[in-house]
């Protein structure tokens, strides 16, 4: 595949709990297309980036933002308005699948496997649990596991949980109470049209959290698990339908949970992120690389799908 020489805007940063992971995402993108001949403008994003993207007036935007405002339709529909050609999934999608209990809405109903749970408003959990113990307590719209606690029996939340204890309960209002499943953390990128390969996630310590995820050395990547035939191609399968029913575009990366003493009915999907992280210790580019895409070359691949997108809808 071969691109003419773009003049590219990176937008990244943003105010996100994830600006620093969207920064190192930014970054790495800004240097690789800039070694692939192509000119680029680094944009973190501010409130004014509508002004800054008009001036830059780029022929197409690199979304290197993780979280909200920049993953969950908000600037998505922004540049929709601009009429401006960008990376990743579009407004729509991207509101689906940045809030879990839509993408529940969406997946499930079509025999995309999840955990069960509902929304809890968080003065309810000082009263009482919501779920049997173990369960988890996430945020509805934020990604890279910010804010998730695993409440058990033996934890030091407290019994009913305690307003004074660190967690997400302290910064949301309403929060996503899923059963906790036991057993091993997968994830797989789909790429395009195409399910690259399943990583197993092990951490050193604890669960797979934020820091687990951007500090190195801290969680172990095994590319491509090491896994029964029948769960490897369940990813595959399921992530890729997941891609398409949510109809993300470029890339995304869904998360799975599955519980190896229960078979393919213990397989159950966590999340899909229409914009994963490209930092260097980031799962699509490893992926990628295994399938002997390049760094380069996977941002020239995603850059060319929105092209592709624009043609469509000229």
């Amino acid at each position: 595949m071969t691109l003419p020489k773009l003049h590219v805007a990176v937008l990244m940063g943003g105010w996100s709990n994830e600006r620093p992971v969207s920064l190192m995402s930014g970054e790495g993108v800004a240097k690789a297309l800039e070694e692939r001949g192509h000119r680029v403008t680094r944009i973190d994003m501010g409130r004014d980036v509508a002004a800054r993207l008009a001036e830059t007036a780029p022929d197409v935007v690199f979304n290197a933002l993780h979280g909200t405002p920049g993953e969950d339709g908000t600037v998505q529909g922004m540049m929709d308005l601009m009429g401006l050609t960008y990376t990743h999934s579009g407004m729509v999608t991207s509101v689906i699948a940045i809030d879990k209990e839509l993408t529940k809405q969406a997946l499930v109903p079509h025999g995309i496997p999840m955990p069960g749970g509902r929304i809890v408003e968080t003065a309810e959990i000082y009263q009482r649990d919501p779920l049997e113990r173990p369960y988890v307590l996430k945020p509805v719209n934020e990604g890279s596991s910010v804010g998730v606690a695993i409440i058990t029996d033996e934890g030091n939340y407290g019994n009913p949980i305690s307003p004074d204890a660190k967690g997400p309960w302290q910064e949301f209002d309403r929060l996503l109470a899923e059963p906790f499943i036991r057993g091993r953390e997968l994830t797989t990128a789909v790429l395009g049209d195409r399910a690259l390969m399943v990583t197993e996630l092990r951490p050193k310590s604890g669960f797979y959290d934020f820091d687990a995820k951007y500090t190195e050395g801290m969680t172990e990547h095994i590319c491509p698990a090491d896994l029964p035939e029948e769960i490897t191609r369940a990813c595959l399968d399921i992530a890729l339908r997941a891609h398409r029913l949510l109809g993300c575009k470029g890339c995304s990366r869904t998360d799975f949970r599955w519980d190896d003493e229960r078979g393919l009915a213990g397989l159950f999907v966590l999340e899909t992120n229409t914009q994963p992280g490209m930092t260097p210790l980031s799962l699509v580019p490893e992926q990628a690389k295994k399938l002997g895409i390049s760094y380069g070359e996977l941002v020239e691949i995603i850059i060319a799908d929105a092209l592709a997108e624009k043609g469509k809808a000229a």
